[in-house]
Parts: C-alpha cells; structure tokens; sequence
C-alpha cells in the first residue's frame, strides 16, 4: 500500500470516529439539559416547601402577601349618607344619676344641675349559678295502688344540670365550635360554675339521643327537597379517616358522619332516585344516583382552569380556557336577565349555550390538560346550565360550603370526634342548630322547651318550619 493511500485511510477513520463522537456528545448534551431542567424543578419544590428554613414556625406568614389592588371605590359611606348608630333601648331596666358637687377643674362648689343629659347603655350584669332545691310531693293513689310524684320539666330525669344550660353549651360547642375546655372556663369565669368535660359531653349525647327522631325528620325533609346542595369534607373518628356530608337547601342542613365517601352515603340520605335537583361539584359519587336534574358547581370549574394555567400555557389550553370562561360567564350572566327577556327569545339562547359547549368539548387538540377538561364536560354537559333554565338553582355550591365551614373550623380546633357515639351526637345536634340557624329560629329557648315538653309527655315536638320574622 503506498503512503497516500495509507494516509487517505487514516483520514478515513478519523472521519467515521469524529461523527460518532460528535453523536455521543449531542446525546450527552441532551441528557445534561434534561437533568439540567430537572435539578431546576427539584430545587424551586425543595425551595417550597423549605421556605423560611430558619424562621420559627410561629412567625411564619399565613398566606404570602398578593401585590396591593387599586380600590374599585372608596371604602366606607357614600357621600353625603347619614349616619346610623345603635337603636335607643325600647326598656328602661334600671336608672343611676350621675351628680357633681365640685368642680373637676377648679373645684369650686356647684349648685343645682341646669339640665339631665340621657345616656343608654346595655350591658350583662354579673350571673351567679341558680341552685334550685325541687321539693317534689309525692302522693298515693289508692286506685294505681302505688306513689306518684310531678314530673320536674327543669333538667332530664336523673341529671344535675338544668335543660337552659345543656342546650346553651350544646349550642356554644356544635354551633359556633367552641372547644370544651374553653366551655369549662367560660362558665367558670363567667358565672363560677365548676362542671367537667365528661359532664358535659353525657348531657349532650341524653339530649341527642331525645331529638333523634327530630334528625330523622330533617332527613325526610332533605329528600323531598326541591333544590338540594351537597358537600363532604375529612373528619376524624377515634384516629380513622371517616367523611362528614352535608345536604342542605335554604331552610334546612342535614349532616351525617359515614366512613364511607361513596355514593351508598348519598343513596342511604336521599333514595336511589332524588326527586329534586341536586346541586354538587364534579366528584363521581354523585354521578352514581338518579336526580330530577343536577346542576354541576360552575365555581369548581373555574378553579380548576385557574389551577392548571399555572402550569400549563400552551397554545392550544389558552385558547381552550378562553372560549369556556367566556360561554360560563355568558350563562351567568343570561341567567341574571331571565325576567327581563322574552321566554322564546330566552329558550333560544339557552339553546345556543349548550351549541357552544359542544363546540368546544369536540375540537380535537393533543394538549393532555384540554382533554381531561373537555371529557368532564362532555359527561355532564347536561348538567351545567341547569340554572340558567330554573332561577331558584344556583350556579354554584357555595351554600353548602358556607354551612360545613363552621364544622372545618370545628375540626381544627377539637380534632373531631373520639367514638361512633360522639360523631352520632354530632350529626345529630349540628343538624338541628344549623337548621334552626337557618331558620332564624332562637335555638336555646326553641329547644329547652321541646325538651321540657318531652320529660312530660314523652313525644318531642318538630322544629319550627319557618320562625315570625320570616314569615313577617
């Protein structure tokens, strides 16, 4: 072989040996860029959750700070609005005379008033615990050929704690969520009564065990509900994961604590068959019962595109979430207008909504995101715009979430419940306080007396369908 030829070879496999090279090292820049890229999502998820390393964790923010908004409007009156203030008392229940004899500036002696300025206050004087001694004759009847006595409707038989003060702390605790122990102080500090945590949860579980046929009632009310909202969040009982629904309309909230989240909980409470419209988010166990109709929360929607714009902005989800805020804030907005257009004209755009979602859930993208989206509303895209044909339907479920806020508030503060008897009381007395909240009924005097009635007749009376200022 000569030399030139010896020489072309070597350049020959040089050549071949470069590009493979060069391919190794295009590979290799491609897998650094890759880790690149995912060393960069690991640090900001590690940054994360990791923010504040060396702050205390009381002194961390709640929230992180949003940049400060232009104010559509002033805050505060209208101008030129008169003022209000606190009504003057329709009794007078007791008088002091606030007199002078010296001058508190040059000590001067001072004469006869020259006129009385009237000032109200209303105040809560000092309580002090009524201890009542119940002197209960007894007699024998020659008939019965045994010895009756008066039923004391004061207190359930056999306790020591009176039927206005069972109820109050009931109240204070399954109402408004105030832990026992802070019961216990309150009481203590504001009227010196000494009572223990297991006194307390006994009487409220005699006075569920009484109203239960009360909480049977709400749940056949529920049923035969017209319009209905439901929710559920997370409770704990004894430790164990267990499901707290609400199903709730304007006059009424039914609560019942299940280990269950699936749809036998919806069945056991509303029937196989719910002959009203039921008002829900997108969670499948409601898809597993039969409604008159449904009407999906439009609000859950929102959130959900809001929620994955964060991560996602390509082309084809801008586009799509665009064209469905849109047609959603059309609906709201020709919903708010139904009195005001005529009933062809407004069946006709009712009409055109359910076009335009149909449009928009069978255009054909690749984006993951939009098909998720787009095969939820294709599966209930009859029951998006229910409100917009019936007005007393909201589009949204905030009125289930705003009646179960007070139990998540609950939550937090007790830790629920610790046994099955615990969370029946619950559900049992939760229901019955938020219904007569509802119903703007006074719960404390509206349920001692249905338990005075019953120590003495032994039947519990309903609750209150609707309270006088209601009706007024």
């Amino acid at each position: 072989m000569s030399q030139a030829n010896k020489y072309l070879k070597i350049i020959a496999d040089l050549s071949v040996e470069n590009k493979e090279l060069r391919k190794i090292i295009a590979q290799q820049k491609e897998t650094i860029e890759l880790q690149a890229k995912r060393i960069s999502e690991l640090e900001a998820r590690i940054a994360e959750f990791t923010a504040y390393p060396s702050t205390p964790s009381g002194m961390k923010p709640v929230y992180e700070k949003e940049p400060a908004k232009s104010r559509r409007k002033k805050p505060g009156q209208k101008q030129d609005h008169h003022g209000h203030r606190r009504a003057t008392p329709d009794r007078i229940d007791k008088e002091k005379d606030w007199t002078l004899c010296k001058c508190p500036d040059c000590g001067s002696d001072l004469g006869e008033p020259v006129e009385i300025r009237k000032r109200y206050t209303e105040d809560i004087p000092t309580v002090e615990v009524e201890v009542i001694q119940h002197n209960i004759h007894r007699y024998y009847c020659s008939n019965c050929k045994k010895i009756i006595e008066p039923k004391v409707t004061d207190a359930l038989p056999k306790a020591q704690l009176g039927l206005r003060l069972s109820v109050m702390t009931a109240w204070l605790h399954y109402n408004l969520g105030v832990t026992i122990e802070n019961i216990i102080k309150w009481l203590s500090c504001f009227s010196s009564l000494k009572i223990s945590s297991g006194g307390l949860t006994q009487s409220w579980a005699r006075i569920s065990v009484i109203l239960l046929p009360v909480y049977q009632e709400l749940a056949k009310e529920a049923r035969a509900s017209a319009v209905l909202n439901a929710d559920e969040t997370g409770w704990r009982v004894n430790g164990k994961t267990y499901w707290l629904w609400c199903f709730t309309n304007e006059l009424l909230a039914y609560f019942t604590i299940d280990r269950s989240r699936g749809s036998p909980v919806i069945k056991k409470v509303l029937g196989k068959v719910f002959g009203g419209i039921l008002i829900c988010d997108f969670f499948g166990a409601y898809g597993k019962i039969v409604a008159w109709a449904k009407q999906r929360c439009i609000v859950h929607l929102f959130r959900e595109l809001e929620k994955v714009s964060t991560k996602n902005n390509s082309f084809e989800w801008v586009g799509f979430t665009k064209k469905l805020k849109r047609l959603l804030k059309d609906a709201m907005r020709l919903s708010a207008r139904q009195k005001e257009i005529e009933p062809t004209a407004y069946m006709s755009k009712s009409d055109r909504l359910h076009q335009r979602l149909a449009m928009i859930y069978n255009q054909k993208y690749e984006d993951a995101d939009y098909n998720r989206i787009a095969n939820r509303l294709k599966k209930h895209k009859d029951e998006l715009f229910t409100f917009v044909i019936h007005s007393e339907v909201s589009a949204d479920n905030n009125h289930a979430e705003r009646q179960i806020r007070p139990a998540v508030i609950m939550r937090k503060n007790s830790y629920c419940n610790r046994s099955q008897q615990g969370a029946d009381t619950q559900a049992i007395l939760m229901s019955i306080f938020r219904t007569l909240h509802l119903r703007k009924v006074d719960p404390i005097s509206t349920l001692t007396n249905s338990l005075s009635e019953w120590i003495k007749t032994g039947t519990i009376s309903p609750l209150p369908s609707v309270s006088l200022q209601m009706a007024k």
